[in-house]
């Protein structure tokens, strides 16, 4: 039912550029929600830990509804800019906005003050899916050859890299210099400083081109069908499961990277090397990912990277007295986990190309949505293990015993390790997908 397409016309590098420094955007303000709010409900807004779990877990949830619909809509969007890009117009004030109010907790009592965070953080990820799934739909738009596609996830995930670098490495010392002592004052002013880079950056985006059938007919088609044929498309759902499994892990490991650092490592400027790194080493594997899945390609690469990465952080609790030593497996395996990562981005697109050859229809927007759920709730999963735990092993700001150290330990490494495990066994069934053009 699909056809051989004609290749697109190259892209320049102001648009490849554009489209990097979007996830760079959204990285800013989305890895300072995933990185420190936890820290900010619980020890600066003074939220009980496990009402932040439900609130994560909950609000990341009723996603489920509302991502394919906004996913649908763009598909049936057909303006003089596209189907992606005036979403990007609609969305990017808001959403800049909204990072700041969920960095304010409001005065009064801790009812007023959860109420808030319920709000606040709903919408907030209601306003990212109104720019992140354009954005995730955008990229098999703007070019049908497959080396482009590549080059484009390696910019996306080297933003992403960038942006989380800067957020989490520089969001405490900001918090420290604008606030001068003032927790609350300094984190509404970084997410601000934020918030602006998030609605520039998005705005940006309107100088990728739209290339690849931009001129088909909105799709007519109910919801259900839709729904039915993306999921029993085998490249969508492993691309998912692998995603959502990632999200799960880095999620975690975001959340609860502030509480290792400080009470078990007993070293919290290492949240600054920790976090960062995380994503630093997203860098490097952008650059290594496209002549690596080239060799190897997108299931065997995966299983050789997770496979050489789970041993490093296997070692990780044995190495927990020599920070050297914890730093370079830390650093090692990081950079195998980063070059998985790259891939999610182009095994979406050859997921959505896949799909046009198994019933005829792209459905960008619906397939892309999937993609951007499964990177929101895994986040959320991921942080709300970690809020659910700390709250089960008794964790209050202030009183730290042996139990709680203990607890935040097995908080660290067990999803570390299970996610990954997980990952191989999902990427083992990823189906090889023929490239045309």
């Amino acid at each position: 039912m699909g056809h051989a397409p004609v290749a697109s016309p190259p892209l320049r590098a102001s648009a490849k550029l554009a489209y990097g420094l979007g996830d760079f955007g959204f990285g800013l303000s989305w890895n300072m929600v995933g990185a420190f709010l936890l820290f900010f409900y619980t020890d600066v807004a003074l939220l009980p830990a496990a009402a932040v779990g439900t609130l994560l877990l909950i609000s990341r949830l009723a996603d489920a509804a509302v991502d394919p619909l906004i996913g649908m809509m763009v598909d049936r969007t057909r303006s003089a800019t596209g189907r992606a890009r005036p979403w990007f117009r609609l969305g990017a004030i808001p959403f800049g906005l909204l990072c700041v109010a969920t960095f304010w907790s409001p005065p009064g009592g801790e009812a007023i003050r959860l109420v808030w965070a319920v709000v606040t953080f709903g919408v907030l990820g209601l306003l990212f899916s109104v720019v992140n799934i354009p954005y995730g739909a955008l990229l098999p738009m703007m070019t049908n050859r497959h080396d482009e596609r590549l080059s484009l996830g390696s910019l996306r995930a080297a933003g992403t890299a960038i942006s989380v670098i800067v957020a989490t490495a520089a969001t405490m010392p900001l918090v420290g210099l604008f606030g001068g002592g003032d927790q609350r004052r300094g984190f509404l002013l970084v997410a601000v400083l934020f918030g602006l880079a998030t609605t520039l950056t998005t705005l940006n985006l309107l100088r990728c081109p739209e290339q690849v059938h931009a001129a088909d007919p909105p799709s007519r088609q109910r919801l259900w069908p839709q729904v039915r044929a993306m999921v029993a498309n085998r490249a969508w759902y492993t691309v998912f499961l692998f995603a959502l499994l990632n999200f799960v892990r880095f999620g975690a490991l975001l959340a609860i990277t502030p509480f290792f650092a400080i009470h078990v490592l007993g070293q919290p400027w290492m949240i600054s090397i920790l976090l960062p790194a995380v994503s630093g080493t997203l860098l490097i594997g952008s650059m290594l990912a496209p002549a690596y899945f080239r060799r190897w390609g997108m299931r065997r690469g995966n299983l050789i990277a997770l496979g050489a990465a789970l041993p490093l952080f296997a070692l990780l609790p044995l190495a927990e007295g020599s920070i050297s030593l914890f730093l370079t497996l830390y650093l090692a395996g990081s950079v195998l986990l980063s070059i998985t990562m790259t891939a999610i981005f182009a095994m979406a697109a050859e997921a959505i190309d896949h799909h046009e050859t198994l019933t005829g229809t792209r459905n960008e927007g619906l397939l892309s949505s999937g993609i951007s759920l499964s990177t929101k709730i895994g986040m959320a999963i991921g942080g709300a293990l970690v809020a659910y735990g700390l709250a089960a092993v008794g964790y209050a700001p202030g009183t730290v015993g042996a139990g709680v150290v203990a607890g935040m330990r097995w908080l660290y490494y067990a999803p570390i390790l299970t996610c990954l495990v997980a990952q191989m066994a999902v990427i083992a069934r990823y189906p090889d997908i023929r490239r045309a053009g």
